[in-house]
C-alpha cells in the first residue's frame, strides 16, 4: 500500500482482473531548468475508455444519441461495433475526459461501461523529440523505440503483474516474495536537456532552414566543461504525441548519433590545435598559399581556387584554407596527424552518449599511407563521424 500507492489507487475502480484492459504505468523523463528544478517532458495522462457489450444495450439509436450527446462518435463506426452481439466487449471511444466519463457512468446506461487508462503524453510536443523518443506497439508489446525511451527502456518500464497479489490464493503462502518480486533498477529519468536553451535552438534551428530551404539543420549545445548536453535540435522534427501521423520514419532518427558526416572545415581548428600541441607550428609560422597544391597528380584547392600568398596560421583558419590545413599536415607528418585524428580525438569511436544507435566514426582512409588521403584529412574530407562525436 505504499510503495505501490499511487498504482494502487489507479486501479481502484476496477475488478481485480479485467482481461480486457491493462492498466498502463511507466517512469517519468524530466527537462532540468538551469536552477535544477524538474520539468516534465514525459509523463502519463489519465483518462477513460468507453466501451459497450452489444448483448446488453436496448435501443441502439437511443444509445447513441445520449452518448453522441455527451462525447463525439462516428456515427457509422457506433452503429457498426454495436451490431456485434457476440462480442462482449467493444471500445467505441478513448482518451475521454474525466468530466465527460463521469457524466456518461451517471446515466447508468445498460451495456456502456467506463473504464480507466492512462498513456504516454509528451508535454512540448515536438520538442527535444529527436532526444526523447517516443513509445510504441511492436507486435505486442509497447515500450521505447527510439531516443531516451528506448535507451532507458529497463529503467522507464513497469512490470504492471508485479503490483497484483491474489489475498485469497496467497494468504497462507509466503505473500511478501509475491509482492517484492520484482526487484529491476527502475524509476524515473532526468536529463540535462535546459527547455529555455532547447526552446530557443530549435527557433534558431528552423529559422535557418526557412530561411535557406535546407533539407536538414540541427544543432548542439553543449556544457563545455561537464560535456552535458544542455540542448539538441534538428528539423524536419515531428510531434511525439502524434507520431503517427509522419509519412517518412527516418525522421525518427536522431541524426546527432545515428548518422555519419564528412565534417569538413570545423575538423581544422583540431588539426591546427594538434599540430600546435607537437609544436610543429607556432602562431609566428608562415608558408606560400598558392590557391591549390598538387599532390601525386591530383589538384587539391582553396573552396574559391585563389591563392593569399604569404600567409599566418590564424589566416589559415579565418579564412579556412585548405591549402593550409595541407601544409599543416605536412609539418606534423603522417604518424603525428593519426594519432591525433584516430587515438587522441577518437573520432572514428562512439562517445558513449545514452542514445541508441550511435555509430562509429569511419577514419579507415588514414589506415595506409596515401598521401592524399592525409592532405584531404586535414581539412575534413575524405573521413566522417557523427555530429554528437
Amino acid at each position: 500500500q505504499i510503495v505501490q500507492g499511487d498504482v494502487f489507487v489507479n486501479k481502484a475502480d476496477r475488478q481485480y482482473v479485467q482481461s480486457n484492459y491493462d492498466f498502463f504505468d511507466r517512469g517519468s523523463i524530466f527537462f532540468q531548468t538551469k536552477d535544477g528544478d524538474p520539468v516534465s517532458a514525459a509523463t502519463l495522462k489519465t483518462g477513460f475508455i468507453i466501451a459497450i457489450n452489444p448483448k446488453l444495450i436496448g435501443s441502439v439509436d437511443e444509445l447513441y444519441n445520449k452518448l453522441s450527446s455527451i462525447i463525439p462518435l462516428d456515427h457509422n463506426d457506433f452503429f457498426a461495433k454495436a451490431s456485434k452481439k457476440q462480442d462482449p466487449y467493444e471500445e467505441i471511444a478513448r482518451r475521454i475526459e474525466p468530466e465527460k466519463a463521469t457524466a456518461i457512468q451517471s446515466l447508468k446506461l445498460p451495456g456502456v461501461e467506463v473504464y480507466k487508462e492512462r498513456w504516454r503524453f509528451y508535454p512540448g510536443n515536438s520538442m527535444a523529440a529527436h532526444a526523447l523518443g517516443f513509445i510504441a506497439y511492436k507486435d505486442t508489446d509497447l515500450g521505447g523505440r527510439y531516443g531516451l525511451e528506448r535507451y532507458y527502456e529497463d529503467t522507464l518500464k513497469r512490470n504492471n503483474d508485479s503490483v497484483y497479489v491474489n489475498f485469497f490464493a496467497e494468504i497462507f503462502a509466503n505473500v511478501q516474495s509475491t509482492i517484492f518480486r520484482n526487484t529491476a533498477a527502475t524509476g524515473d529519468i532526468v536529463t540535462s536537456i535546459e527547455p529555455a536553451v532547447q526552446a530557443q535552438l530549435e527557433t534558431i534551428v528552423s529559422d535557418v532552414q526557412s530561411k535557406w530551404a535546407s533539407d536538414s539543420v540541427g544543432g548542439v549545445v553543449m556544457d563545455p566543461y561537464t560535456g552535458e548536453i544542455v540542448a539538441m535540435a534538428h528539423v524536419p522534427t515531428f510531434d511525439l504525441n502524434q507520431y503517427n501521423t509522419v509519412k517518412d520514419i527516418s525522421v525518427y532518427n536522431n541524426p546527432f548519433a545515428q548518422n555519419l558526416y564528412e565534417m569538413g572545415s570545423i575538423v581544422k581548428p583540431l588539426v591546427m590545435a594538434g599540430a600546435l600541441d607537437v609544436c610543429a607550428v607556432t602562431p609566428a609560422t608562415t608558408y606560400i598559399d598558392k590557391g591549390a597544391v598538387t599532390i601525386n597528380g591530383k589538384v587539391l584547392s582553396n573552396f574559391d581556387k585563389k591563392g593569399r600568398g604569404k600567409a599566418t596560421m590564424q589566416d589559415v583558419l579565418n579564412q579556412s584554407l585548405n591549402t593550409g590545413m595541407i601544409f599543416v599536415e605536412g609539418q606534423m607528418g603522417k604518424t603525428a596527424f593519426k594519432e591525433y585524428m584516430v587515438n587522441r580525438y577518437k573520432l572514428g569511436e562512439r562517445t558513449g552518449v545514452d542514445l541508441p544507435g550511435e555509430v562509429n566514426g569511419r577514419m579507415g582512409s588514414l589506415t595506409g599511407d596515401n598521401d592524399i588521403n592525409y592532405a584531404s584529412a586535414s581539412f575534413g574530407q575524405g573521413i566522417a563521424t557523427s555530429p554528437i562525436n
